[in-house]
């Protein structure tokens, strides 16, 4: 899979455009490289969450809790192809990997129904936006633990390039 930061430019992602750019000028940033990928995918994620969310709580009246979990599910499924084939595919998987990864996205999805819930019924604020701050809360959170646990690098693993 390959990324063109000028289409992504054209669609009005000159930052996200130029940040890859700096990142492929240095070579010895894989972190960085790496951040930007799991970035991408994450904004899929995004997307593919709320869209099911709200699809399932404005256009079928599902409880939001489940729309919730249910769109939680949809954005992980498709986070966990995308991070193994892209994003980490210098990590050498073993049959726990899937595991890990489940185990941090129930995690997550723990904290974004805890988030959500408050923020609902303690706070008062509307379904959408909530949705919205847990995701993004939830995001930096998986993001490190999948990082340091479920796709580890062993030594003599690389980062991708």
């Amino acid at each position: 899979m390959s990324f063109d930061p000028s289409q992504f430019e054209r669609s009005g992602g000159a930052v996200a455009a130029n940040l890859w750019r700096a990142a492929h000028a240095h070579p010895r940033a894989p972190l960085v490289k790496q951040f930007l990928r799991f970035a991408l995918v994450g904004v899929s994620n995004t997307i593919i969450t709320l869209a099911v969310y709200t699809l399932l709580v404005q256009a079928f009246g599902v409880w939001y809790l489940l729309a919730s979990a249910i769109g939680f599910v949809a954005g992980a499924v498709n986070g966990y192809l995308l991070n193994r084939s892209w994003t980490f595919r210098g990590h050498r998987g073993d049959a726990l990997t899937p595991v890990r990864w489940g185990v941090v996205q129930t995690c997550g999805l723990a904290l974004d129904e805890a988030l959500l819930y408050l923020w609902v019924h303690v706070v008062g604020l509307d379904k959408l936006l909530a949705q919205a701050l847990a995701i993004g809360i939830v995001v930096v959170v998986t993001f490190a633990a999948n990082r340091t646990w479920t796709f580890r690098m062993r030594a003599g693993e690389q980062a991708p390039a």
